[in-house]
């Protein structure tokens, strides 16, 4: 993909997308969705507005969407709870934020943006994040704003298939946002991610997650880890992961492939297929990336059969795609 002035790209998560797997409505409601958060980001470029604030901008739109895996649209823990992880890093100055296992921030994107630029950490988990969330002003929310039925009975399905109590519904649940009827499944793979270049050239990228549906005693997953399933430095590319974040952990995939162009000199969407293609595969990891380059390039790869993603530049069209098959 030729170089632009702004590049941003985004995706809402891999897995086992299949064209047979969405209804026609489906289909038209997560190509609406992510187009609408990829204008929400190219909104801030085109006003000359950083890479950082597009990325956050476009992943809160992403978390607003009860379709995702992140924010509103998250799924339960084996204990009916939600536990969000999100992380954000600006390429520019490899200033880094990140959040795991938080429960009452409506956008925990923006909370890992409060951690990176308002406290001397990089990374705050649980009920501590929670607590730096609530004394930074960030908006807060009740359980019930994340319930999504389709997540619910999502939950169930897998408690009874390992043989485990389905916990109680969660209280002050409100009525299913009309869209939310449409998410679907993905299986282990939900997360949602933006990386953006401005017109100065930096980048930046952004990723969050509700983690994987059921899942027990704490676990994170890489979406929060900086180099795992995000990175950005100006002087490679700026990545963001969706998959099996075990595989991505013990790759450090994303700073993996930003190695490959810093060092070896790969092209960006060359050095996006190595590292999803040879070496996630040979590992026996499922997922995809996107990325940016400071020079405009736009790449994504995965080795799932599919992955929502979008991409759009100052001289390129918004594209939006979800199946293999689909450039």
């Amino acid at each position: 993909m030729p170089g632009s002035a702004w590049s941003l790209v985004l995706h809402g998560g891999s897995g086992v997308i299949d064209r047979a797997d969405l209804r026609p409505e489906q289909d038209r409601a997560y190509r609406h969705a992510l187009a609408g958060a990829a204008e929400t980001g190219a909104a801030v470029l085109r006003a000359h507005g950083s890479a950082l604030d597009a990325v956050e901008a476009a992943v809160r739109k992403l978390e607003d969407e009860p379709l995702f895996n992140a924010g509103r649209g998250a799924v339960f823990t084996d204990e009916g709870k939600i536990e969000l992880d999100a992380a954000i890093m600006d390429g520019a100055t490899l200033g880094a934020g990140a959040v795991a296992g938080i429960s009452a921030a409506r956008n925990p994107i923006s909370l890992a943006r409060a951690v990176m630029e308002q406290s001397p950490h990089a990374f705050l988990i649980g009920a501590g994040a929670d607590h730096f969330a609530q004394a930074r002003g960030l908006e807060q929310v009740e359980p019930g704003y994340f319930f999504v039925e389709s997540r619910w009975r999502a939950l169930e399905k897998q408690l009874r298939r390992e043989g485990l109590p389905v916990p109680p519904r969660p209280s002050g649940v409100a009525a299913d946002h009309p869209v939310a009827a449409l998410a679907h499944d993905e299986g282990k793979r939900g997360t949602v991610g933006v990386v953006a270049r401005d017109a100065k050239g930096d980048v930046a990228a952004a990723t969050s997650t509700g983690g994987i549906t059921a899942k027990h005693w704490g676990r994170v997953g890489d979406s929060p880890v900086i180099g795992a399933g995000t990175y950005a430095a100006n002087a490679s590319a700026a990545v963001s992961g969706t998959g099996e974040g075990e595989y991505f952990i013990r790759l450090s995939l994303a700073h993996r492939i930003c190695a490959l162009v810093e060092f070896e000199g790969l092209a960006l969407q060359a050095a996006c297929d190595r590292v999803v293609q040879q070496d996630l595969s040979r590992l026996g990891g499922h997922g995809g990336v996107i990325a940016v380059a400071p020079d405009g390039q736009m790449a994504w790869s995965f080795n799932t059969s599919g992955m929502y993603r979008a991409r759009i530049a100052e001289d390129e069209p918004l594209a939006v795609a979800i199946y293999k098959d689909e450039p």
